[in-house]
């Protein structure tokens, strides 16, 4: 049959940042198969074959944000009807396809609730944000014809919340570059990002990725140091936020100097393979993209059973997940073991890793699309 026309919906579109790759993949393969390809989004980067359509964003806060963008993909798709297939990567509901890449919403409160002080935990409730995204969330699960979560945990989370028929929902893990980040990349990079950052070989590095440091655990992270307490140890922090918090629990833990927060930083595969160890205590991740890196490159891996990737990782094979985030006793126990036994540990991790290619994801992703497409153009 003839190729398909399918939409996409992005709020911002392209392929030069670092967790797109995916979608490239994606969306170059539909391309190769004779697919036509639209994307609908607030902005992109112009790319050869693709046609885009620009969806009307909001500048106020992010509550207006959300309901907006929704609002209005829906009205640039009233010729929705002209595609087969449509495809949304956002909290939308005017598409075919759903895919839950920022998990369930519900489930991000509750977690939160266990952690929270009271008058915030009350405030969720009131919160206007709150009450349109778990509104928008029941719609999309809904009305949406087939739903795409990237782990068992996301889809038994929207499964628990909001009563959706588990046949409905479809696990497709992220995937990853085992191209981009691979344990051969330590004969290239470790020595001179060590030099570079000057931190001799025989010190084991600790990294951390990832951007909203309280979410993503941090704080028990840093106090885990401080139980370790080793003059062989040291932590890196990629990623964006705050230092200063944290910076001063580690100086109460007298750890500040084997701390190192270095911000956002491009080359991350780098950074992987400068290190020994990858740990990220994350309070909820549905499927943590900076998790599956390290697997692939050869990095033992600590995080929690909050973090979807969770899944793929057995506890003393390829590292530990931790069920408490906030159990620094526990993530300086298993950050021992790790370290003790990281060059096997880290051959386990690659061996996962190679399991779950962006290519052999995408493959999955693609056939659902023509399924579902070829289905609308009978």
């Amino acid at each position: 049959m003839p190729g398909l026309r399918l939409a996409f919906i992005k709020k911002r579109f392209s392929f030069h940042g670092g967790g797109e790759r995916y979608l490239q993949t994606l969306v170059g393969q539909l391309g190769k198969e004779g697919h036509e390809v639209h994307v609908f989004a607030e902005n992109w980067s112009e790319e050869k074959g693709i046609r885009f359509h620009r969806v009307k964003g909001s500048r106020r806060g992010s509550f207006s944000s959300v309901l907006a963008f929704n609002r209005n993909a829906g009205r640039a798709l009233r010729s929705r009807d002209a595609f087969h297939c449509v495809v949304s990567f956002e909290r939308t509901t005017c598409q075919d396809i759903y895919r839950a890449g920022e998990g369930c919403h519900a489930e991000w409160l509750r977690k939160r609730s266990a952690v929270e002080p009271l008058y915030k935990r009350l405030s969720f409730r009131v919160n206007p944000l709150h009450i349109s995204l778990l509104r928008l969330e029941r719609e999309i699960f809904d009305r949406t014809k087939v739903l795409i979560a990237n782990s068992r945990m996301v889809k038994d989370e929207i499964v628990r919340h909001y009563g959706v028929s588990p046949g409905k929902i479809t696990v497709l893990y992220n995937g990853v570059d085992v191209r981009r980040f691979s344990p051969e990349n330590r004969a290239l990079w470790r020595e001179r990002m060590r030099k570079e950052l000057r931190i001799p070989d025989s010190t084991a590095v600790v990294l951390f990725v990832g951007t909203g440091f309280a979410r993503k655990g941090l704080g028990a992270l840093v106090e885990a140091m401080g139980l370790l307490k080793s003059d062989d140890l040291c932590l890196w922090v990629v990623g964006r936020g705050g230092a200063a918090p944290y910076l001063g629990k580690a100086e109460n833990a007298g750890v500040k100097d084997r701390i190192h927060f270095l911000g956002p930083r491009e080359g991350i595969e780098r950074y992987y393979a400068a290190a020994d160890l990858f740990v990220l205590p994350t309070l909820y991740d549905p499927g943590s993209n900076a998790t599956m890196e390290a697997l692939a490159a050869g990095l033992p891996v600590i995080t929690t059973t909050g973090n979807g990737v969770a899944e793929l990782i057995s506890d003393g094979e390829e590292g530990y997940a931790v069920e408490d985030p906030l159990d620094a006793r526990r993530l300086a126990d298993r950050m021992r073991a790790c370290l003790g036994s990281r060059e096997a540990m880290g051959r386990k991790a690659v061996e996962v890793a190679r399991r779950y290619t962006i290519e052999a994801s995408a493959r999955e992703f693609i056939a659902l699309i023509n399924k579902v497409g070829e289905n609308g153009a009978g």
